[in-house]
């Protein structure tokens, strides 16, 4: 990590330096200004708003009559899911590690949700180290490089537009069978 070989930091330090945003959110029955916060308790409104707004929540959370001090409900019944998910990828910008893991983060939205979360995953691109895990390909197109795996081993890597261009390439056929896919009534 940044040069320096991971046997050689301690555990809790790698910890510090990765946050993840997984299929299955965590939403307490607290405020939204406090499940954002729920790492750093005591984040500033401010901060607080600054990483919404990345992860494309500020809008919807604005359009709440209590904003940002709205009670969101037993697991967070009171939003969807794509809204749980902008919520807990500002709660994982808050930290500001240096490493971003999106563990399926999309794989169980509707098409409008995945791309508001694709937006907030792609608008941080740069700052930090992104991981994307991913069966839904349209989820890692834009991705520098595509890492993909087979049985537990790398099969093959490239760009989205590489891997499709490869003639007996697993991604190619992969991307193929989930275009038919969505094809199917």
């Amino acid at each position: 990590l940044d040069g320096i070989n991971l046997r050689r930091l301690a555990l809790n330090t790698l910890r510090k330096k990765i946050a993840v945003v997984s299929q299955h959110t965590e939403i307490f029955n607290r405020t939204v200004h406090e499940n954002i916060a729920y790492g750093k308790p005591h984040a500033t409104r401010k901060e607080v708003i600054e990483v919404a707004k990345k992860a494309n929540a500020h809008e919807f959370i604005m359009a709440f009559k209590q904003g940002y001090d709205t009670l969101v409900g037993e697991k967070g019944v009171r939003l969807s899911g794509g809204q749980q998910q902008r919520i807990s990828i500002a709660r994982a910008l808050l930290a500001n590690p240096e490493i971003l893991v999106f563990d399926e983060a999309t794989s169980s939205l509707d098409s409008e949700s995945e791309i508001s979360i694709q937006k907030a995953m792609f608008s941080v691109k740069g700052k930090y180290t992104i991981i994307i895990i991913a069966h839904r390909l349209s989820t890692i197109e834009h991705a520098d490089i595509v890492i993909v795996m087979d049985k537990g081993k790398i099969a093959e890597m490239g760009t989205h537009h590489e891997l499709l261009m490869r003639e007996a390439s697993l991604y190619k056929k992969m991307r193929k069978l989930q275009r038919l896919g969505e094809l199917r009534p």
